[in-house]
């Protein structure tokens, strides 16, 4: 039996099937810097939270140590990213992302934003102001997911 919303109700199943597929449409787009899913993943953390610690990268990555450790070596020989000691403890090693790594996501980012609005142009108003006024809601939702 399927559940009736009202126009005014958040049907969450619909809102998560939507949400997917926009991601991984989103995820796709760039035809710039091809790095893999989880690569890209680790930059992107890294432009949001540097420096992190190997076992921080672990856990929000969702990989195992030694996948993180693979991919931060992988990521330095390129230069998008450098180790460092904790100037705190200097057994504890950071991975610190580099202006170069930083660019890689901000390119990507470029690329989505004029290909997103390429796609926008087909919308009726209604339906950007639509998303437009959403915005705001989404963000609330993407601080209360980090907060949990």
């Amino acid at each position: 039996m399927k559940n009736k919303h009202h126009a005014n109700e958040l049907d969450v199943a619909n809102f998560v099937k939507v949400i997917e597929n926009l991601t991984r449409i989103n995820i796709r787009l760039p035809s710039i810097d091809k790095l893999s899913f989880t690569t890209l993943s680790v930059l992107h953390t890294l432009t949001q939270t540097s420096p992190m610690r190997l076992t921080e990268l672990t856990a929000t990555e969702q990989v195992t140590q030694s996948a993180i450790t693979q991919i931060v070596t992988r990521l330095e020989r390129d230069g998008l990213v450098e180790r460092r000691s904790d100037p705190n403890d200097g057994r504890v090693v950071l991975v610190h992302i580099t202006p170069q790594g930083a660019n890689v996501i901000d390119s990507r980012r470029q690329e989505r934003i004029r290909r997103i609005a390429g796609f926008a142009e087909h919308l009726t108003p209604e339906e950007r102001q639509a998303i437009a006024g959403a915005i705001p809601a989404l963000r609330r939702l993407v601080e209360i997911a980090g907060d949990a």
